[in-house]
């Protein structure tokens, strides 16, 4: 009797772990959702998805399609954006200031897809790597391709790395 009801217990529970299977390898987490929102950003800000909509249609498996990648055109003043830290970006002064400076980090990634986006602090000449507490963060600042930074005469936060 006890090895009985023991057999149709474990038969139960392997038919549920194989039905619940397939469902929890399709689902992605939150980390990977928010960086998929990361990624397309711009593109997702221009259809007025929020990052927090994108992140719940994400993990529920509806967010499987990426939007066509293009760049956007410079603006004068940037729209209001949140970087990767989920904090408001510097809004009135990250517009494009000059030569090979961006507002948004898409439009810095789309000039140079192969390079590293570096986020430049204008008033102190110094850069900062996506990731840093800084980074997108300072009141004057631009998005650039890292190997503008030299030529326009600007350099590495020294407590950085490269990634």
């Amino acid at each position: 009797m006890r090895t009985q009801l023991l057999t149709i217990i474990c038969a139960a529970l392997i038919g549920l772990f194989a039905l619940t299977s397939p469902v929890l390898a399709q689902q992605k987490s939150v980390k990977a959702c928010e960086s998929e929102w990361r990624t397309n950003k711009a593109e997702y800000q221009a259809k007025g998805i929020t990052q927090k909509a994108y992140v719940a249609e994400c993990r529920a498996g509806g967010a499987t399609t990426k939007p066509a990648t293009t760049p956007a055109p410079a603006a004068t003043t940037a729209p209001t954006t949140t970087t990767a830290a989920g904090r408001p970006a510097p809004s009135a002064t990250t517009a494009r200031t000059g030569a090979n400076q961006f507002s948004t980090e898409a439009q810095a990634k789309a000039r140079c897809p192969t390079d590293t986006v570096v986020w430049v602090n204008l008033s102190s000449g110094i850069y900062h790597f996506p990731g840093h507490k800084t980074y997108g963060q300072t009141k004057k600042g631009a998005y650039m391709c890292e190997r503008d930074t030299a030529t326009a005469g600007f350099h590495a936060a020294k407590n950085e790395k490269h990634p």
